[in-house]
């Protein structure tokens, strides 16, 4: 029988993960609805990502709310809360607990889905995912680290933008709630003195349906569906007439399809590379006199994502992603690896219970929602406590996921550039508690999101900033427990993803919200 050495978990702990992968909402499912305690008034004038100006994509002013268009749009407000069905209600209430943190849960579920890597062909080679086919096998898109961490950061990032565009708007026109404007609608959810056009659920709705349809092509009827429901749900609620939600609708996706053009064209498309990139990599490892990295699973299988490393970030150009490479790892033929080998050998042998217990909580293989999904769920489940604005959950969103993207850039760049074997492959007596990643070991992908995503997250939220680094910390050492990394691996990874947040916490301190 084939062996498949991909797999991230032992069979007890996968299937701990697919069981929590099948339930991404359910921690915040109970959370009652978005009550801002600041509506950030100004945050119309916050800097943009990839907009020039709030007002760079226009928006009609709205008709005034003594014609009658308006109050039919009042009227239908009516009629849907005079025959509430159970089913409404369940909906109202689920998008009231806020609009970003339910798209983020969505994504969040489809990266589980969608992060298995394809089994092999009868022939020994590996079909590829492909967009312009998304439903055949393998489904597209194949939702590893990388492109997980990538999907987080363009719709954040759109949603914040877009975002920033209707705060302008609101300001600009001033067009009052319908709940304001007749006192016998019942209001469920938030009262806000925020003006309602364009609506804050159409913008996000908007930005949102875009940037699914280019990230996760195969599961438009899912997200067309939720949208549907979330735009039916902010019109029942009161809070906003069809005429709002559909300017919103409208301004998020011309929003969004700046975010498109540029994944585009950010290199994504080509990071796979191809059988000549593959054993360049092998060959110009040896020519340094260095021992390469090779894929442990059978048929052997090509690297993950090898060009990665050239996809264009957020937070800094190309140049710096390489002026961020760390210092090289010890030599393959070292005593300084071969005791590093031994190392890792040894606490695999002895491993705690409370080692083991680490190695599973942070194992995010596959089926899971990746390590860059780990830290959206740990910053969802704080920022819910805080009761943030839509506006600044999306930029708080917006800056951990375009860190996590950028720290994925400068860590595979930096795999690819050393190309260094993993601890499996230098001594075969190891015997990882958690399976083998299927690109090299120099340096550890978990260390670099983890502090990359604490470092951020501890300057967004201070009082957490201890617990962040531990978590992070806690993170990076995993992989060595589970057998996966050595310890050079952990640290330098470790050391990046700290630099890698420290761009952000730069971009945060400049962007008016603060």
């Amino acid at each position: 029988m084939k062996k498949i050495f991909w797999v991230f978990c032992s069979i007890t702990t996968m299937s701990l993960l697919l069981s929590c992968s099948k339930t991404v909402n359910d921690r915040t499912a109970d959370t009652g609805p978005l009550l801002p305690a600041d509506a950030d008034a100004d945050a119309g004038t916050w800097k943009t990502i990839l907009l020039n100006a709030p007002d760079e994509i226009a928006l009609n002013a709205p008709a005034p709310n003594t014609t009658p268009d308006y109050r039919a749009e009042i009227n239908e407000i009516k009629g849907w809360q005079a025959n509430l069905s159970a089913a409404d209600k369940k909906i109202v209430a689920y998008w009231s607990a806020g609009a970003v943190l339910r798209w983020n849960e969505i994504m969040r579920e489809l990266v589980a889905k969608h992060n298995l890597p394809p089994y092999q062909n009868e022939d020994g080679t590996y079909p590829v995912p492909s967009a312009v086919n998304p439903l055949a096998y393998p489904q597209f898109p194949f939702a590893n680290p990388p492109y997980a961490a990538r999907a987080y950061a363009y719709i954040s990032g759109a949603q914040y933008d877009a975002l920033v565009a209707a705060w302008h708007y609101k300001q600009l026109y001033g067009r009052k709630a319908p709940y304001t404007v007749d006192s016998s609608l019942q209001v469920f959810g938030q009262k806000t003195l925020l003006p309602s056009y364009p609506s804050t659920e159409g913008v996000i709705i908007g930005a949102a349906v875009e940037m699914f349809k280019l990230m996760f092509p195969g599961d438009q009827d899912y997200i067309q569906q939720k949208a549907e429901e979330h735009k039916r749900a902010a019109i029942i609620s009161g809070a906003n007439v069809r005429s709002d939600v559909d300017a919103g609708i409208a301004l998020g996706k011309a929003v969004a399809q700046k975010f498109v053009s540029r994944a585009r064209v950010d290199g994504t498309g080509s990071a796979g590379g191809n059988a000549t990139i593959w054993s360049g990599l092998e060959t110009s490892t040896v020519d340094k006199g260095e021992m390469p990295w090779y894929s442990l699973e059978l048929p052997k299988r090509p690297p993950m994502l090898p060009l990665f490393g050239k996809v264009k970030p957020f937070l800094f150009d190309s140049a710096t992603v390489v002026a961020l490479r760390p210092g090289p790892p010890p030599s393959a033929y070292s005593d300084v690896m071969k005791k590093d080998a031994e190392e890792v050998l040894n606490i695999v042998k002895n491993a705690s219970r409370e080692q083991l217990a680490i190695v599973h909580l942070w194992a995010d293989g596959a089926g899971t929602v990746t390590p860059p999904g780990h830290w959206n769920t740990i910053a969802a489940e704080d920022f819910i406590k805080k009761n943030y604005s839509e506006v600044r959950w999306a930029r708080n969103m917006a800056l951990l996921n375009m860190t996590m993207m950028d720290a994925a850039i400068v860590c595979w760049e930096t795999k690819y550039y050393y190309f260094n074997p993993r601890p499996t492959q230098m001594n075969p007596a190891i015997k990882t508690l958690t399976g083998i990643p299927n690109f090299p070991a120099y340096i550890s992908g978990h260390a670099t999101f983890s502090s990359a995503a604490a470092v951020i997250l501890g300057h967004m939220l201070p009082e957490r900033e201890q617990a962040y680094e531990k978590m992070a910390k806690e993170a990076s050492m995993s992989r060595l427990y589970g057998g996966i990394h050595y310890r050079t691996d952990c640290e330098a990874g470790y050391e990046t993803g700290a630099k890698i947040g420290l761009k952000a916490v730069a971009r945060a301190v400049t962007d008016g919200a603060e």
